[in-house]
């Protein structure tokens, strides 16, 4: 029983990572109805810009932080302008936005590759070497505040898109962006916030998870993408709160997978899960059935 309950621990962590990532998938599928699959290079971008403002440079923790999510903010605000807009202005069916993440995703991996290489580097955390005695259980400090951060911007994101105007326009963009616009809403401005939200929480994420685990390599953002956007189906995608009970759900099943069974089989465990759920919830636990819009 106690080594479950740590293994529980354990996921809940790993959950909120996923979470934050699988979150910004969902908000772009929820407005565009597009899969962003460039949101893993983005996780890897902002664990590697980081890694340069906080060892190569040497500023100090608060300082990187500010500046990398302003630069991966600046950097979804022009990948959406760029690359996206273009084909939204001109009508291009929505496998071309598809096609156009795959290249942005190689595009920034391979920048990084230039300029970094593909050694594996040891990233820089907090309270180093510190945990939380409860009993026989215990807990980084790592691990707490990822789980507090995780919670406290979850819980203003959604008071945010329910509650601020921003959010309330993303919401009826989400609905139907044409009758938003004949409402007098920027829909491309809000296209572009949600690319801006999206890119900074992969960027956190993508520095928690690092900070998390101790290494850096540009294989990361590969492998978030694909749990980041399994949990997103299996929730509901294009719901929030689906986004973050599925990435739960994924956590929880590798954790366990990987504690019970064998480390080689916690990848596989979640995609039998996904494939169980969607055979009798094709639109994920959450997620509803999506009418056409005309």
């Amino acid at each position: 029983m106690t080594y479950f309950l740590q293994l529980t621990i354990n996921a809940i962590a790993l959950g909120s990572i996923y979470a934050l990532t699988a979150v910004g998938y969902s908000m772009v599928y929820g407005i565009l109805e597009l899969v962003n699959f460039a949101h893993g290079s983005v996780f890897m971008l902002g664990a590697f810009s980081y890694y340069i403002f906080a060892v190569l440079v040497g500023l100090p923790w608060y300082l990187s932080f500010l500046i990398t999510f302003i630069l991966i903010g600046i950097v979804g605000f022009a990948y959406d302008r760029l690359t996206l807009l273009p084909l939204r202005r001109t009508n291009q069916p929505k496998f071309t936005g598809l096609i156009c993440t795959l290249g942005v995703s190689i595009v920034l991996q391979n920048l990084v590759f230039v300029f970094m290489g593909s050694n594996t580097r040891q990233f820089p955390t907090f309270f180093e070497g510190r945990y939380l005695s409860l009993g026989p259980f215990n807990i980084s400090f790592i691990q707490i505040l990822i789980v507090c951060l995780s919670v406290a911007i979850m819980v203003a994101l959604s008071l945010f898109v329910k509650k601020a105007k921003l959010g309330v326009a993303m919401r009826a963009v989400a609905q139907n962006s044409m009758a938003s616009e004949w409402m007098g809403i920027n829909v491309n401005s809000v296209v572009s916030l949600t690319f801006i939200i999206g890119s900074v929480l992969a960027a956190l994420s993508g520095i928690l998870s690092c900070m998390s685990f101790r290494s850096l390599d540009i294989t990361i953002g590969s492998t978030i993408a694909i749990k980041a956007f399994t949990a997103t189906v299996l929730g509901g995608i294009g719901n929030l709160g689906g986004a973050v009970l599925g990435a739960f759900i994924v956590a929880m099943a590798e954790s366990y997978t990987a504690g019970f069974i064998s480390s080689d089989m916690r990848d596989l465990s979640a995609f039998v899960i996904l494939m169980l759920v969607l055979l009798f919830r094709p639109n994920g636990l959450l997620g509803k059935a999506v009418q056409k819009k005309v």
